[in-house]
């Protein structure tokens, strides 16, 4: 009985280890910790006490990775404190089931080889960030930028990482099991010992590739513009025209001193529509002193009846700002609850937790057009979306210069949450091999180089105006080209050498009895 509770509080706490891998602690190593822990549980000898460990590991993890969204639906969405903590919690529960399901892959597979536990993992992760439209935060690969595997990104991506993360735990699991329950065992321990050995040179010759390069002749000054504006006051239809004056004041002392200015995600807290008299000024201005405005906006197309959650550029002389342009970005990958409801005639009566301010959109096309902005091409993702790899590279273009993400990171407050982002989307930079540029209203703003690395970052909850000169790439990553294709057939083809080899052995064993 001692034992079982032993293995539940070494899964809490590998489990809760794991999160300091992430930003903003960046102790990358201790994600191999906290993935050795889950597999040293998983593999104790009690089925029960194997899957519970796995999905109280997930419950550690999750709970605490996650727990800066009780920060909106506490503060934005009007609800207790407990119930926002109980939220996070269930939410957590929810993604715990995926190592849970990993757990039992493993047992019921008989996984003994190292490489078959991120073939699984791959599978699980892969279903946490599908199911549900899917939530695939706290990838372990990410903790991996400021490693020396980081120049396996632009190859395998994130997920190629996570898979590396996983399979290095793995084969120091096989390690040390053969030392612990059989200090003989020397050629096992060899073995792995020579893969650790080989992985290592493997990782010190790819960091050593560029696959792109900068063209310093398109370099342009951009501005970030940062408004600060406090999530409790945003939504207040008596603060727009203080919102509105900040950033007209803000744009208006950079105008013609920058080539393109840019602001965070919904900077103006009402319909786009409503307030065309300062777009068409914005427009006029913009092209009298040659500097380009992006803004992030709440656009109604009228003719759809839709929402969206947007992005238009203004102050272009050649395709002069209208609201019908097609210089544009829809938002596609909306937040559930955030952005919209689901069942949103059955919930939405329940409370205003399922009421947050602009909870109402409709999704943009899945793949979209870049924008045009001083001659250049941006590939964009409005907040969450830029932890979608596989959708952004889907809508890179031969002619992507920049990656754009406007967000508003201030629902999550002081917390973790806004640095796990930032180093989301340094991911993004160096999978795809293209700089990030990213706007938000209270931080972090920043300008990302094409190998992930921050080169200018603004100050948090701070009104400020972050300029930086930043020139595109020209390249491309394999990343960009296949994304996660090859990893993924891979593993499909270890796990069907697994499955057949699995039946072999039965049949063998079936013609010994008969024998």
């Amino acid at each position: 009985m001692m034992k079982k509770y032993l293995t539940y509080l070494i899964a809490l706490i590998s489990g809760a280890i794991g999160v300091f891998a992430f930003a903003p602690f960046h102790y990358w190593a201790l994600s191999y910790a906290s993935l050795f822990g889950l597999i040293w549980v998983i593999k104790t000898p009690q089925k029960s006490t194997a899957l519970l460990s796995a999905f109280l590991w997930g419950l550690s993890f999750f709970t605490f990775g996650v727990n800066w969204l009780h920060v909106s639906i506490h503060q934005f969405g009007e609800a207790p404190l407990a119930v926002s903590y109980f939220l996070v919690v269930l939410l957590a529960a929810y993604l715990s089931l995926y190592p849970l399901l990993f757990a039992y892959l493993v047992r019921r597979l008989q996984v003994q080889r190292a490489v078959m536990y991120p073939v699984l993992w791959t599978l699980t992760e892969f279903l946490r960030g599908w199911v549900f439209t899917g939530f695939p935060w706290l990838q372990f690969g990410y903790t991996q930028i400021d490693s020396l595997f980081a120049g396996i990104a632009p190859i395998f991506g994130v997920t190629g990482l996570t898979f590396l993360a996983m399979f290095l735990s793995a084969v120091a699991f096989n390690i040390v099991s053969a030392l612990w329950n059989s200090p003989k065992k020397w050629n096992v321990v060899l073995a792995n010992s020579l893969i650790l050995v080989a992985i290592g040179g493997t990782a010190s010759y790819t960091s050593k590739i560029n696959y792109v390069k900068e063209n310093p002749e398109k370099a342009l000054n951009v501005s970030l513009v940062q408004g600060n504006i406090e999530q409790n006051l945003k939504w207040d239809p008596n603060y727009l025209y203080q919102t509105m004056e900040n950033y007209g004041r803000l744009i208006g002392d950079n105008l013609g001193k920058t080539d393109l200015i840019i602001l965070p995600e919904a900077a103006f807290p009402t319909y786009e529509n409503s307030i065309q008299p300062f777009f068409q000024m914005l427009q006029s201005l913009a092209e009298k002193t040659n500097t380009e405005v992006m803004v992030g906006t709440i656009y109604q197309d009228e003719t759809l009846g839709k929402l969206f959650n947007s992005i238009v550029v203004v102050g272009n002389q050649t395709a002069p700002y209208q609201m019908q342009t097609a210089n544009r970005y829809n938002k596609h990958h909306l937040v559930p609850f955030g952005e919209y409801v689901p069942l949103e005639s059955i919930l939405r009566p329940l409370g205003s937790v399922f009421n947050l301010p602009m909870s109402a959109f409709q999704s943009g096309a899945p793949v979209q057009q870049t924008l045009l902005a001083k001659n250049l091409n941006f590939t964009a993702a409005i907040c969450y979306e830029i932890i979608l790899g596989a959708q952004l590279q889907k809508n890179l273009t031969a002619n992507s210069d920049f990656i754009l993400t406007v967000s508003n990171d201030a629902w999550f407050g002081n917390s973790i949450g806004p640095w796990q982002h930032l180093q989301m989307a340094q991911m993004r930079a160096l999978e795809l091999g293209k700089p990030v540029i990213r706007a938000t209203n209270t931080g972090v703003t920043a300008f990302i180089d094409a190998q992930g690395n921050i080169v200018a970052q603004a100050p948090q909850f701070v009104e400020t105006v972050l300029t930086h000169r930043i020139a595109p790439t020209q390249g491309k990553t394999p990343y960009s080209v296949f994304g996660d294709m090859p990893l993924y057939v891979l593993s499909a083809v270890f796990f069907l050498l697994h499955l057949l080899g699995m039946l072999l052995q039965r049949l063998l064993l079936k013609r010994v009895r008969k024998a």
